[in-house]
């Protein structure tokens, strides 16, 4: 039997009320980690293109998640957060430490996603809504995706350094962002900078005892998946089928477990 050693640490994953963050905080909790969970409850896109769950699951809040966590005998707390705001990372950080103690596995999971593009179109092949790219739309989505990871980075480096810890985790998401991502060209640079930031970490914290990677999932239904994208999915990569959050979240355990404890600097691409 493969013991991650992963009973009694502490983990704070941001946009945790749903998706793949929600299935991370699960699937950490089952390995005897306290979670902390953020989350910011969104308002409803109200397009077609989206299922009609996928605007309740933005909507709500991480009380689902917690409830599930305790029930199955776990620790679980959360608080809502704007991850825009330069103040949120240390408060966040601060309401986990009184919660659980000094945090040791960070997970960069949050994203402010918008579909923006350089293009003159309204729409992208997916039905869904795109706008041009403008000052709004590069700045609320590098302020969630880049600036408060490396906010939270930095907040979750000094921490650990000041208290002489040797064990740490830091695992962020990301997509296509290096290589270009048309018709989410904020989004995809956001990701290339968030990258950029972890690698820059693992780097930098490895003779502390921290790891940093990122996990580049599949097309992940998180709620938002529709036949369109089903379709896209059967017709590239290798395995041909859409997936879901708690597959990602596995391989986001195995980057926190013991057995990763040499593995840092990398993207884990899954299919």
């Amino acid at each position: 039997m493969i013991d991650p050693r992963l009973t009694g640490k502490v983990a704070l994953i941001t946009g945790a009320n749903q998706g793949i963050g929600a299935a991370t905080a699960i699937a950490l909790a089952a390995q005897g980690v306290a979670v902390f969970l953020t989350y910011k409850r969104l308002d409803p896109l109200k397009h077609p293109a989206y299922p009609e769950a996928y605007d309740r699951l933005r909507a709500g809040d991480a009380g689902e998640v917690v409830a599930r966590v305790r029930e199955a005998g776990g620790r679980a707390e959360s608080a809502e957060a704007d991850l825009a705001g330069p103040e949120t990372p240390g408060r966040l950080f601060d309401l986990a430490e009184e919660a659980f103690g000094p945090v040791e596995i960070l997970v960069n999971n949050a994203s402010g996603w918008l579909s923006d593009t350089f293009e003159a179109r309204g729409h992208d092949g997916f039905g869904r809504p795109t706008r041009p790219v403008d000052a709004a739309t590069h700045d609320r989505q590098f302020a969630v995706d880049v600036r408060a990871p490396a906010l939270l980075i930095a907040e979750f480096a000094r921490r650990h350094v000041a208290r002489g810890a040797s064990w740490g985790r830091i695992i962020g998401l990301t997509s296509e962002g290096p290589q270009g991502f048309p018709g989410e060209v904020s989004y995809g640079a956001a990701k290339a900078a968030q990258e950029s930031y972890t690698m820059s970490a693992a780097h930098e914290l490895g003779r502390h005892g921290v790891t940093a990677n990122m996990v580049h999932p599949p097309i992940t239904d998180t709620g938002w998946v529709n036949e369109e994208v089903e379709s896209l999915a059967r017709a590239h990569g290798p395995i041909g089928t859409v997936g879901r959050p708690e597959e990602v979240a596995e391989v986001i355990t195995y980057l926190a477990s013991h057995q990763a404890r040499r593995v840092t600097a990398q993207v884990i691409r899954m299919y």
